[in-house]
């Protein structure tokens, strides 16, 4: 009985290691090649660079914020931020009137934070008049492209647009009586381009030329394409951070992430003897598992994320000094071991339970009502602390029953208690 508890727990111990191997390196078999699930999980802007915009739509009169205008919005903002080939770009509604748009890795926040900074209506407006001919709302397509320069030398980069009906009707209109005068066009008041009239456009299909360089034509083409927001948004807040930065940021933070882990290991070892060594064993699992699941659920870790996991790591770990001290209370009243780790389990289940499920809905409410990082810290910690009380309530118990079963754990001793047997 005593060797086949003994081979058990070594069945255990090897694999977990197993597992902990393939998460943090992976495995090469032949042609066959498992990835790291560290290499799964996606890094957040704070740990690999990139711009962080925080917009808020606001009420027009007798024109409220909906769902309806806010998905608009949306899709109006994707469409702009895609013409800047950033790579997984993340926009998201935030609340009810707030969106939070994410751009990893970008290679120029200046110019990705001019395009989606403008976020108003799109209007175009006769220079001396200063009446409104037309809006966003009227532009059908709008693209960049070349068209034989006005010196015919070469091609030159102008943009193409296409009006619906009314708009066109509206254009021609306004194009025939400003024929050789400017017709300005604005966003947020502001002139993104001020184009001379030089005919009639009758059928509401134009050019727009005097762009400097193809991305310029590309940019003014998206503005005007899907410069019409449904409804007025505000920046809110703007956070930049650079590549070389988040990648510092992400090696500290492992190391310090490291370092902890590692101090925790050796204090249970230290104080708790041999079911410390237990309680470490099954943190390596809790480690192994909150990383798989990461992985799975594509989850994007952030610096708070970071602390949200080093946290559950804390408070896995408080869940075996809860447990281990309510065994020695037990095997203080006399009883035997086995009856004291029944007991002692038992006892601890409740508190474990409140505690980790208080903290479930203070991390649930956390990610309802927060935004980017907010959110990555209580994902990391609700996983976490999911994971650390499977590990330590039922982990922990299986081994300690093994070792208690194999003759190794004995008695008081065994927990650190000196002078007792």
């Amino acid at each position: 009985m005593k060797s086949k508890s003994l081979i058990l727990f070594l069945a255990i111990v090897l694999l977990i290691s197993f597992f902990a191997y393939i998460a943090f390196f992976g495995l090469n078999i032949g042609k066959y090649e498992i990835v790291p699930a560290t290499d799964l999980i996606k890094l957040g802007l704070d740990l690999r660079g990139g711009v962080t915009v925080l917009l808020e739509a606001k009420d027009k009169p007798d024109d409220p914020v909906n769902d309806e205008k806010m998905e608009r919005a949306v899709a109006t903002l994707r469409e702009r931020i895609d013409t800047l080939g950033v790579t997984e770009p993340v926009i998201t509604r935030v609340g009810e009137d707030r969106i939070e748009v994410q751009l990893p890795e970008i290679q120029d926040p200046d110019r990705a934070l001019e395009l989606i900074g403008q976020t108003a209506q799109l209007e175009f407006i006769e220079e001396e008049t200063g009446a409104v001919i037309i809006t966003g709302n009227d532009v059908k397509k709008a693209q960049a492209e070349f068209a034989p320069s006005e010196d015919g030398l070469g091609q030159a980069p102008v943009v193409a647009f296409e009006l619906s009906p009314e708009g066109a009707k509206k254009f021609a209109e306004a194009t025939e009586r400003n024929r050789g005068k400017i017709i300005g066009i604005y966003l947020d008041k502001n002139p993104i381009s001020l184009p001379q009239v030089k005919s009639v456009i009758p059928d509401g299909k134009g050019v727009i030329t005097g762009s400097a360089s193809m991305e310029e034509a590309g940019d003014l083409a998206t503005l005007i394409r899907a410069g019409a927001l449904p409804v007025p948004l505000e920046t809110l807040s703007v956070t930049a951070v650079g590549p070389q930065l988040g990648a510092n940021s992400f090696e500290q933070s492992v190391d310090a992430g490291t370092i902890g882990i590692l101090l925790v290991f050796l204090f249970m070892i230290f104080y708790y003897r041999l079911p410390g060594l237990v309680a470490d064993i099954t943190l390596v699992l809790y480690l192994t598992l909150t990383l798989f699941v990461l992985a799975a659920l594509k989850a994007t870790l952030t610096l708070p994320g970071i602390a949200g996991l080093v946290l559950s790591v804390g408070m896995a770990v408080d869940a075996n000094v809860i447990i281990f001290e309510r065994i020695k209370d037990e095997l203080q009243l006399g009883k035997t071991l086995r009856a004291s780790i029944e007991s002692g389990f038992r006892r601890a289940f409740l508190t474990i339970f409140d505690a980790n499920f208080t903290t479930i809905i203070a991390c649930a409410i956390l990610f309802y009502f927060g935004a980017g990082p907010i959110r990555g810290f209580a994902v990391t910690l609700i996983v976490g602390v999911i994971i650390s009380m499977f590990t330590a309530i039922t982990i922990t118990k299986i081994m300690m029953k093994l070792l208690t079963q194999g003759g190794l754990l004995k008695g008081m001793k065994y927990f650190g208690e000196r002078g007792v047997k």
